[in-house]
């Protein structure tokens, strides 16, 4: 499976971003996809997660009722939508798709990963 996201830039403190993940090469709707993020200097986090029907999802506290996950397994992609976006959001995001039953906030679990977009928020 290849990935790849897109959808990264620079915006102000309170703005939104849309990040997209795109896969190829596998069925998608048969993988676990989960958004993680790496800010310089810092381990690569857990941001939220969808199992593969869509209907259960996962975030990290950080970021609970400000971002939202979304698949749409026709497009074999995903998205992460982020609203009311702060400085310490700062990082690059990483999809990555995992051969799991559940979702999983382990970076092990996930199988594949794709590049990485990064975000800028400035205050």
């Amino acid at each position: 499976v290849q990935l790849q996201a897109s959808g990264g830039g620079l915006v102000q403190a309170g703005g939104s971003l849309r990040l997209s993940c795109a896969a190829s090469g596998g069925t998608f709707s048969t993988y676990v996809m989960g958004w993680f993020r790496q800010a310089p200097g810092q381990e690569r986090e857990f941001v939220a997660g969808i199992s593969r029907s869509g209907r259960a999802t996962d975030y990290a506290d950080s970021v609970k009722g400000r971002f939202t996950i979304s698949r749409d397994n026709a497009k074999s992609t995903v998205y992460l939508q982020m609203n009311r976006l702060q400085p310490e959001d700062t990082a690059v995001y990483y999809c990555a798709a995992g051969p799991t039953t559940w979702v999983s906030r382990r970076g092990n679990a996930y199988d594949y990963w794709g590049p990485g977009t990064l975000v800028t928020v400035s205050s």
